[in-house]
């Protein structure tokens, strides 16, 4: 029996890997070790990174990952070397509202089932060496408290990797003296943990460890920042986090080389895949399409401004995905409704995508704009979006991932690939280091969200005065904020207007890098829904059946 799947050998074999080195889990997914990267690169021409982002996300879908491995595949039909770069699934999503995060239909990774749930145990390995982290502090407290830490200013929480709002605010050490310190403290996803951020900006075990060591976890009663290396906590973080550093390889449904490593949500961290799985795909490629959700205002401007200088990184070309369903639940229509042809409502809802579009130019980029085809959609309906785009100078493709995989998306690959052969130049950040917090906010607020200025609350003044008082201003921010709106409030879809956006607090994640930015009513532990497709999910003879 071969070591791996047609599927897998397909994909180690275009990349010019030796199927010897790798490190299997099972015949369908391995890692690969960093060495890989140290070798010189053989490709003919210099890789090319394509950033996939989509407007702002409805329940009627989207479908960037989708639109991003038939892109992919694609590429491979015309005899190039192409790779898709992706986050992992995390459990919270899976079983809770949103389902999984592997593609769909023509356009998906193999094998699904498996990287939905526990795929090689990396998210595992992130809550274990976040936990123990957590389990160090307050062991810390409970013998002697050498350090002086403050328990009420014990910023370090914990996570778990589901949707639990139950343990958003706990207390923690109650049963005597033998339990610990009692204090309130909470769970967050495991997806918004610093670890999880850290292991996705790492370039380097070296610099892991860094990270790691850097990373802020209380104030003693004196105000001086406690950090992992003073508890003595970053060497046992970096043995459980040696494996989960290294990129996971599976492939696409046909055979396209799939990268698939590090998971942070878009609306609570910064919701790019690694750095590490990035760099070792453009090592080896001629294409790198890499997906930064939720919509380009959340996960592409973190991609810009906080992956990009981690990974020394420029895009040759920026995808904005768009649906019909999604413009026209944008432009009014209840989801009920969707599949009624409506022309009407599909212009309505082009200034969502208007507002996207021009924010993806002010980074000096031209957006492409694919339109992912549902079965449903009407040639009328499809003309409204594709007139828009010609009126503006914007190139369109239309895109059929789902129903036709790469063949599908050969339209869309061709003008990727026309839109690359014009004069690279390398993109524009919205902002400089040296800009202040607070302006480093306003700037994205006005600029991606279209808001008519970013309001601070106490809290939030008392947090940029501590973060200049502890040196981290001139760190990119990272915008915790919902994804259903380019608003702070999830209920306004389209393009509002007069808004402003509310910022609750930011806080400082030195070890990643970046500073947090809590807006409106944002949560770093998601709630499942009434029904969570948790209760869909079984196991009959031996196959797993529910899982979307």
């Amino acid at each position: 029996m071969p070591r791996f799947t047609p599927c897998l050998e397909a994909a180690i074999a275009r990349l010019g890997l030796d199927p010897e080195e790798l490190i299997p889990y099972g015949r369908e997914m391995a890692k690969v070790p960093l060495a890989v990267l140290d070798r010189p690169r053989t490709r003919p021409r210099p890789p090319r990174l394509i950033l996939v982002s989509a407007i702002t996300p409805t329940p009627a879908g989207e479908g960037k990952t989708t639109t991003a491995i038939g892109l992919a595949d694609a590429f491979a039909r015309l005899g190039d070397v192409a790779c898709v770069a992706l986050r992992e699934p995390s459990l919270g999503p899976c079983l809770g509202a949103k389902g999984g995060g592997t593609g769909g239909g023509a356009a998906r990774l193999v094998p699904s089932e498996r990287i939905n749930l526990h795929f090689t145990g990396d998210f595992h390995a992130v809550t274990t060496a976040h936990n123990l982290l957590a389990a160090l502090v307050d062991h810390h407290l409970h013998f002697g408290n050498a350090l002086g830490i403050d328990p009420r200013r014990v910023v370090w929480r914990r996570v778990i990797d589901l949707d639990d709002r139950a343990l958003r605010q706990i207390v923690i050490g109650l049963g005597g003296t033998a339990n610990g310190i009692p204090r309130e403290t909470g769970f967050d996803i495991t997806a918004a943990s610093e670890v999880m951020a850290i292991l996705c900006l790492a370039r380097s075990p070296d610099d892991l460890r860094a990270r790691l060591a850097r990373t802020l976890v209380a104030f003693t009663r004196d105000g001086r920042p406690v950090t992992a290396d003073d508890l003595r906590a970053t060497g046992a973080m970096l043995v459980l986090l040696r494996d989960a550093l290294l990129p996971n390889l599976v492939a696409t449904a046909e055979g396209t080389p799939a990268l698939v490593h590090g998971g942070p949500f878009a609306n609570i961290a910064h919701g790019c895949s690694s750095v590490l799985g990035t760099r070792l795909g453009l090592q080896l490629a001629d294409w790198v399409v890499t997906e930064a959700g939720f919509g380009f205002d959340l996960g592409a401007e973190k991609f810009f401004h906080i992956a990009c200088p981690a990974g020394e990184f420029d895009t040759a070309a920026v995808v904005l995905v768009a649906t019909v369903r999604a413009l026209k639940l944008h432009g009014g229509v209840p989801l009920t409704a969707l599949g009624v042809a409506d022309p009407a409502a599909v212009r309505r809802g082009l200034p969502n995508l208007e507002q996207h579009a021009s924010g993806i130019a002010c980074f000096g980029e031209q957006p492409i704009v694919a339109l992912n085809r549902f079965a449903g959609d009407t040639e009328a309906e499809i003309d409204v979006v594709r007139e828009f785009c010609a009126a503006r100078g914007l190139p369109f493709a239309v895109a059929d991932p789902f129903a036709r995989g790469g063949e599908g998306t050969l339209d869309l690959a061709q003008v990727v690939a026309s839109r690359c052969e014009a004069v690279p130049r390398p993109f524009r950040p919205l902002y400089e280091p040296t800009l202040a917090p607070r302006e480093k906010i306003r700037t994205i607020a006005r600029t991606l969200y279209g808001a008519r200025d970013a309001v601070f609350t106490a809290a939030a003044e008392r947090d940029l005065a501590e973060i200049d008082r502890l040196g981290h201003a001139a760190l990119p921010v990272c915008m915790a904020k919902t994804n259903t709106s380019l608003s702070d409030d999830p209920h306004r879809l389209g393009r509002p207007s007069g808004f402003d956006i509310t910022v609750r607090g930011v806080h400082p994640n030195p070890g990643a890098g970046f500073l947090v930015v809590s807006t409106g009513d944002i949560l770093r532990m998601p709630g499942m829904p009434r029904e969570p497709l948790a209760t869909r999910l079984d196991l009959r003879d031996g196959k797993i059946v529910g899982l979307s």
